[in-house]
């Protein structure tokens, strides 16, 4: 089969990066596969970029694959970025071929659902009403509230030593304009944003924090996007508590929810422990695969 790269221009406009994007045609000019390369631009993450590659089954081993990978990565080199990372689920034909081109895997993820049909409701007002001496729960939606906008951002440090396996994914630097932006990003998607905070009673700052992500018409599957706790408030439950009253809220609130998604490092063991006490059910492992690219033009010395 002779296959054709188009190079096409993604219109959206990210705070965070930029996307690349290329077609791979047929001789027909029908689609047969894509590829899109995220270029991180932030201080921190502009050393990466973060691919997402797909090629229909049927149109598999006649090289477009290996054509949009070529065209992705040439790219990445010629934009200064040194690491490129993407995901393949274990066993599968994407994990096969991207450790054929040197891609090497370096942290695996688990993912579960947690069905709300199954949720032990005692169990769960029991865990949201445990006291814990020190803190109070405050939430919101979509925006973080002016006033709690500047310890929100600091809030996100919590995320600093979140374990990544051997993933070169830099540094994340937020602050309140970063985390309204992150936000409105949700929202011009179409998604509800809910945040479940723990508060510090001595300072009134943000001890720690768990997103949840709804899709706009209420239904299907809600997808956590990230519960941390700073270092300093460690060791007091505070992430069980959150998360708690996170899926508290969204079974009053949204009934047409079928279940809540998330997805934790495998050497995240207190996060996947949490899961585990809340009811969440591992579905299936997804592996990140990582290459280290050479500058372009260079050589090997």
């Amino acid at each position: 089969m002779s296959v054709r790269i188009t190079a096409l221009t993604d219109p959206e406009h990210h705070p965070s990066g930029r996307r690349l994007v290329w077609l791979a045609s047929d001789g027909e000019g029908c689609p047969v596969g894509s590829a899109h390369l995220r270029l991180f631009t932030r201080p921190g993450q502009d050393h990466l970029a973060e691919l997402e590659l797909h090629v229909h089954p049927a149109e598999r081993r006649a090289g477009a694959g290996s054509r949009l990978l070529e065209a992705a990565l040439d790219a990445a080199r010629h934009d200064g970025r040194r690491s490129v990372i993407t995901q393949a689920g274990s066993g599968s034909i994407g994990e096969r071929f991207l450790v054929s081109r040197g891609f090497r895997a370096v942290l695996v993820l688990i993912f579960a659902r947690l069905a709300l049909v199954d949720t032990d409701v005692p169990a769960l007002d029991a865990a949201v009403g445990q006291p814990h001496p020190g803190y109070r729960l405050v939430s919101w939606d979509g925006t973080v509230p002016d006033d709690l906008a500047e310890t929100f951002a600091v809030s996100h440090r919590a995320m600093d030593d979140m374990p990544m396996g051997e993933t070169d994914y830099g540094s994340v630097v937020w602050d309140a304009d970063r985390v309204r932006e992150a936000a409105e990003a949700v929202a011009k998607r179409g998604g509800l944003l809910h945040t479940v905070a723990a508060v510090a009673e001595s300072d009134g700052s943000i001890a720690g924090f768990t997103e949840l992500v709804v899709p706009g018409d209420g239904t299907g599957d809600a997808q956590h996007y990230g519960t941390a706790v700073l270092p300093e408030h460690r060791g007091h439950g505070l992430g069980h508590w959150m998360k708690a009253e996170a899926i508290r809220q969204a079974r009053g609130r949204h009934p047409g929810l079928g279940g809540l998604l998330t997805d934790t490092a495998d050497n995240n063991l207190p996060m996947r422990a949490v899961n585990d006490a809340l009811g969440y059910v591992p579905t299936h492992r997804t592996i990140e695969y990582q290459l280290a690219l050479r500058p372009a033009g260079g050589v090997d010395s």
